[in-house]
């Protein structure tokens, strides 16, 4: 039999090619996502394997399978991506961020402690942090926030807002220009407001929600999902996370933790050695800078506490 030609090999090969389709991911439950397509329609999509890598915010390619479903064939390079992991497992946040909004507040306390980890983790991929200090009706507890979160940053802590979620108009108000046009992750502690925020500045969000949550057949657990919202009349997104209890950073290299202290990098200069590691070498501009307060001292110990935690891990 004579072979084919090699135009008519080429065509039945582009013929057997799946047709992929590009969209961005807004819900994500499991190994179950919804991906929201250009001309503005969405499919509940999945991944093949036990496995997934996709996170709210992702470009991807998706073969459709039937009238409403696709299936999730690669992921577009990303610009940064958020996440949290120790030695079991990982979290993702969200992928291609302007910036992070972490919601803070004096009633219930904050943990200084996850705030600093995640102000690390943001700083290491390059992704602007804002702390919203919210219930800021209540004068007390936010006086009591505020030195709190001082004592955390020093003297330039990242661009911080009081405010309250429950004056919506306030709120939309002094916000929206720092959203527009952007994609903002909200994240915080449980117990912060983040709720109230999110219903404020997405009056939908709860509509939205029980959208999703029946489209990956999540029932009532709708507060367990990653998803994302458009935010009206400004052109920003707005990703919502649950709220989290622990934030390890075992997926950072000691050169990005570096990266996540932005108040070590105008002292690191003045160090002696090359490879300094800022703990306890001698001519140490950053153990300098932290003896003359010029860093802060809980700074400095969560930067430690972060390299032993990740070092600890790599030995087992």
């Amino acid at each position: 039999m004579a072979a084919k030609p090699a135009s008519r090999r080429l065509a039945a090969t582009a013929q057997a090619q799946p047709t992929l389709n590009t969209g961005v991911v807004t819900a994500a439950h499991g190994r179950h996502y919804i991906v929201e397509l250009a001309d503005g329609t969405s499919r509940q999509c999945f991944t093949r394997g036990k496995k997934s890598d996709v996170a709210v915010g992702d470009g991807v390619e998706i073969q459709f399978q039937g009238e409403a479903e696709g299936v999730i064939q690669a992921i577009q390079p990303r610009r940064n991506l958020l996440y949290r992991s120790d030695e079991q497992r990982s979290k993702l946040f969200a992928a291609n961020l302007d910036q992070l909004l972490l919601v803070i507040a004096g009633e219930p306390p904050f943990s200084s402690e996850l705030l600093g980890r995640a102000l690390v983790a943001a700083h290491s991929v390059d992704i602007t942090p804002i702390i919203l200090l919210n219930k800021a009706d209540l004068p007390e507890s936010t006086a009591r926030a505020k030195n709190q979160l001082q004592a955390l940053t020093g003297a330039e802590p990242p661009l911080t807002l009081e405010v309250s979620a429950q004056d919506a108009d306030d709120l939309r108000t002094r916000l929206g220009p720092l959203l527009a046009g952007r994609r903002s992750l909200l994240l915080g502690q449980s117990g912060m407001g983040k709720s109230t925020l999110l219903n404020a500045l997405v009056p939908d969000a709860g509509a939205a929600t029980q959208t999703h949550s029946v489209a990956l057949d999540a029932g009532r657990h709708t507060t367990t999902h990653t998803r994302l919202y458009h935010l009206p009349d400004n052109g920003g997104e707005l990703i919502d996370s649950p709220g989290f209890q622990n934030f390890g950073l075992a997926h950072l290299s000691a050169e990005q933790v570096v990266q996540g202290f932005p108040a070590f990098t105008a002292h690191i200069a003045n160090c002696r050695f090359y490879n300094c590691t800022h703990r306890h070498e001698p001519g140490c501009g950053v153990l300098a800078a932290l003896a003359e307060g010029t860093v802060p001292e809980a700074q400095h110990k969560l930067y430690e506490r972060i390299l032993l935690e990740n070092e600890a891990a790599q030995r087992y």
